[in-house]
């Protein structure tokens, strides 16, 4: 088989006829004004600190964490308003709370330096254009590639040799990208393997994606569908169900490969089927009466999901359409009950998000990865509008 990595990962072409909401302006504005604050206010109350998720509003910075994943969101966030602000101690944080992670290039206990390195040390690779910086994304990279069943032909999750999580589709980018930079045909095997096995075992023919796939370390079979974090093992956790859409057609950009679009589109359309005009989903759609309607930081993964794959699909009506979706969540997202504009006492940026129900760590809470998230499909979504006010 040919694992074919493109020279350039591919553009995004948003297709034009947007329908903006009407709040979504002014609802940008207060979420990047509310992100400056709260960041601000973070690493100048625990410097150094990574905290995951919030308790009663307030960050915890002793909470337990489960694993190590979140220590690159903070920085990327810095990386965003050091850019959008222009301010210079905003740009010395974000180089500083980057330093601080460089030697998790070469941790082989997480597969998450995809969520560490692509937030932090790639924004800053592109800031600068620095092949030394760039360098550190790529041992990153390579680091993850060492998490490879050649047997199963997966990434395998930190829980366990026999896990493989619906996570890794968000962190096998940068495999990808190690592959690009280097012309490693074994990186771009060891990612174009993983991206087909998770297809094949956790994502279902409606679309729906579950959380995690045991397999046979002695054959390398696949044994069962599992989760840690959804409802049931048949269930539909909204979480992981963005970091598919998200993840695939992030794959589909390198390889230029269909299937992963078509995973991509698949994964989106179910979310679009079962979320509809509510637009924010709960935990896990499969939950009967669920106690909490709303996980935030889903939804703004899947946002940044939707914008991704307008920009990749080619029938212009159904990349609208998408881009139409992602518009109204981030337009939702800004919304008083969501973002925590005008409110002191909490020091998150977006509320409603969830860790871990099952083990009841940061559940309706704010949620770091939620805030990178959200702030990350701001972004690109900005970028654009203001691109086609500039040429008209």
């Amino acid at each position: 088989m040919t694992y074919r990595i493109l020279p350039a990962a591919l553009p995004l072409v948003i297709p034009s006829g947007l329908e903006v909401p009407d709040g979504y302006a002014e609802g940008s504005k207060r979420a990047w004004s509310t992100a400056e604050d709260k960041v601000t206010a973070l690493v100048r109350k625990h410097p150094d600190r990574f905290p995951l998720y919030t308790t009663g509003g307030r960050w915890q910075v002793e909470g337990e964490a489960w694993t190590n994943w979140c220590e690159g969101f903070l920085g990327g966030q810095l990386w965003m308003l050091a850019e959008r602000t222009g301010r210079p101690d905003l740009r010395e944080l974000a180089e500083h709370y980057s330093r601080l992670i460089e030697e998790r290039k070469y941790d082989r206990n997480v597969h998450d330096l995809g969520f560490l390195f692509w937030s932090t040390w790639r924004r800053w690779y592109e800031a600068t254009g620095s092949e030394e910086l760039n360098e550190t994304v790529v041992q990153a990279g390579r680091t993850m590639s060492l998490r490879f069943n050649e047997k199963g032909r997966y990434l395998r999750s930190f829980l366990s040799a026999d896990s493989l999580f619906i996570d890794i589709m968000m962190n096998v980018g940068i495999v990808f990208y190690a592959a690009q930079q280097t012309g490693d045909e074994n990186l771009a095997r060891i990612a174009y393997e993983h991206c087909l096995t998770t297809r094949r075992t956790l994502v279902r023919g409606d679309g729906s994606a579950s959380h995690e796939g045991i397999f046979d370390l002695d054959t390398g079979a696949f044994l069962r569908q599992s989760t840690q974090q959804g409802f049931s093992d048949d269930g539909s956790w909204a979480r992981g169900q963005g970091w598919g859409m998200y993840g695939f057609g992030t794959a589909y950009r390198y390889t230029g490969d269909r299937r992963f679009l078509r995973t991509a589109q698949d994964c989106a359309d179910f979310y679009l089927e079962r979320t509809g005009a509510a637009l924010v989903p709960p935990n896990d759609w499969e939950e009967p009466h669920p106690v909490r309607s709303f996980e935030s930081s889903a939804a703004a993964i899947a946002a940044g999901g939707m914008w991704q794959l307008a920009g990749l699909v080619e029938d212009e009506t159904r990349a609208r359409g998408y881009a139409n979706y992602a518009l109204r969540i981030l337009t939702r997202l800004c919304e008083p009950d969501f973002l925590s504009y005008g409110d002191p006492a909490w020091e998150g940026v977006l509320q409603h998000g969830s860790y871990h129900e099952g083990k009841g760590l940061g559940v309706d809470e704010s949620v770091m990865w939620g805030d990178y998230w959200f702030l990350d499909a701001l972004d690109g979504v900005d970028r654009h509008l203001a691109d086609l006010r500039d040429h008209n």
